[in-house]
């Protein structure tokens, strides 16, 4: 009867190390959580960036307005004939 008592009580023990500390545990599942959160966040802030390059690609296929569009404000280009100011504050 005590070796029962004692082996049930180490049988506990292990059970509960195993659901604190080891793998698979209520710390790993908080930790696990947290990261899938980060990863969420991450993905929205893709999701959105991918939407806004997407529309670019789409606005560079259309036709000439969108690349002028582009060359004058990303590339500094100007058409011939045009004066450039920078506007320095």
């Amino acid at each position: 009867m005590r070796f029962l008592n004692i082996f049930l009580l180490a049988l506990f023990a292990v059970m509960q190390y195993r659901l604190w500390l080891g793998e698979g545990s209520v710390a790993d599942i908080i930790v696990s959580k947290e990261k899938i959160e980060q990863q969420q966040a991450i993905n929205s802030i893709m999701t959105e960036r991918n939407a806004l390059l997407s529309a670019e690609v789409i606005s560079l296929h259309d036709g000439h307005e969108g690349i002028e569009e582009y060359a004058r404000t990303e590339l500094g280009l100007i058409k011939p004939g045009e004066t450039f100011y920078l506007v320095v504050q």
